[in-house]
């Protein structure tokens, strides 16, 4: 039992920022995401005999977790109705060059089909390697890397035809 507890610490300690960073990256709520952890962490406590290999400790936990967070859906049900979404530009705050970037960025890769998006943000933010992916998404591994080749094509061609106008304010 000691063994186990203290195998289950060292991995609380090694991933649960990178769990809560993927975890805040599905449902972009801080509570949800810190549930989601919990939850997570507290199935591989129970399931924890059945990791066999300590380096495929951080790609069992986030498959772990991406279930984890389907359940929540399945649990609750909501009704769903289409809207228009409205983007309100921030006129008062100037942002660096960076911020203005990464902003830019972030809303194009969400706009990614799922297909593309979930495998290229577990490389660049999970720091998975195409096998890991292929693992947690229980796809060939010529697939996820055709999606990775793709999502970064697509993010090329929106640069590519929507450049981001640096340095250009209305404030």
């Amino acid at each position: 039992m000691a063994t186990k507890q203290i195998r289950y610490e060292a991995l609380v300690r090694a991933l649960h920022t990178d769990l809560y960073r993927y975890a805040y990256w599905l449902c972009h709520e801080k509570q949800v995401a810190e549930d989601l952890v919990q939850e997570t962490f507290l199935r591989a406590w129970r399931a924890l005999d059945s990791l066999k290999d300590e380096k495929a400790a951080k790609s069992w936990l986030i498959t772990i977790l991406r279930r984890e967070n389907a359940r929540r859906f399945e649990r609750k049900r909501l009704d769903m109705a289409d809207y228009e979404e409205v983007t309100i530009a921030d006129t008062q705050s100037v942002g660096s060059e960076q911020e203005i970037e990464n902003h830019w960025l972030r809303e194009k890769i969400a706009q990614l089909p799922e297909e593309y998006r979930e495998p290229l943000v577990l490389q660049v933010i999970g720091g998975f390697s195409g096998d890991d992916i292929a693992k947690m998404l229980d796809l060939n591994k010529n697939t996820v890397m055709t999606r990775l080749f793709r999502a970064r094509n697509q993010l090329k061609d929106a640069l590519d035809n929507e450049p981001i106008q640096r340095g250009q304010y209305n404030g």
